[in-house]
């Protein structure tokens, strides 16, 4: 007995209390609220919204459904990106629904090439909408990369990718607001400077990676 007690106590002699690890979910929903506010205000101040939009909205209910499904989307991708930086936080199940929602959301405005919600329309037009995304996503990356590198995540590259996916989506998605509503244009000028934002994320993650950590 003596010396289990003398074992306990030798293994323990240095060890340091540890500090309660952060509830994630209110985390990843402080990140996505400010993000959001962050893009909302960049965007205000480098340019007016469309003209008319907030009016489309009760005009068109399938551009709100649209919308609300693109903010649901994004939300739920920012809590995978969270949890997955906490070992068990994330299951399978919880990611695969965060993936299909995401791409319900984005099957909208492929689905928009022979039927889109709006008339398609230059109405509103900004001459650097894929630049602004990819500006206004860039420190919601780096923050979310901040956070998740003072957690513990096992596949630190998946965890960059699903982060920088949520915060690419943020501008793509406000852009469909303060830029024209034409279905090209949307895919090709808001959304994928938005995919690139999350590929840049994970590559990023390559680079400033923690650690033993897995990809």
């Amino acid at each position: 007995m003596d010396q289990r007690d003398d074992l306990i106590a030798g293994l323990s002699r240095d060890l340091a209390p540890v500090r309660k690890a952060p509830d994630v979910n209110r985390l990843a929903l402080a990140w996505f609220l400010l993000g959001a506010i962050f893009v909302v205000v960049a965007t205000r101040l480098a340019g007016p919204l469309r003209p008319g939009v907030f009016a489309q909205f009760t005009a068109e209910p399938r551009f709100l459904l649209e919308t609300l499904l693109g903010v649901v989307a994004i939300a739920w991708m920012s809590l995978v990106a969270f949890r997955g930086a906490v070992p068990a936080a994330l299951t399978r199940r919880f990611a695969m629904v965060g993936a299909v929602l995401m791409l319900l959301w984005l099957a909208q405005y492929v689905f928009g090439l022979v039927n889109p919600a709006l008339e398609p329309s230059e109405l509103g037009k900004r001459g650097h909408c894929s630049m602004e995304v990819m500006l206004y996503s860039t420190p919601l990356i780096l923050a979310a990369m901040f956070f998740i590198r003072r957690l513990y995540p096992l596949a630190y590259v998946r965890t960059a990718l699903s982060a920088g996916l949520a915060a690419g989506m943020i501008p793509a998605l406000y852009m469909q607001l303060a830029c024209m509503y034409e279905s090209v244009h949307i895919l090709s000028m808001h959304i994928f400077p938005g995919l690139v934002m999350a590929l840049a994320a994970a590559a990023m993650a390559l680079v400033w990676r923690p650690k033993n950590t897995a990809a």
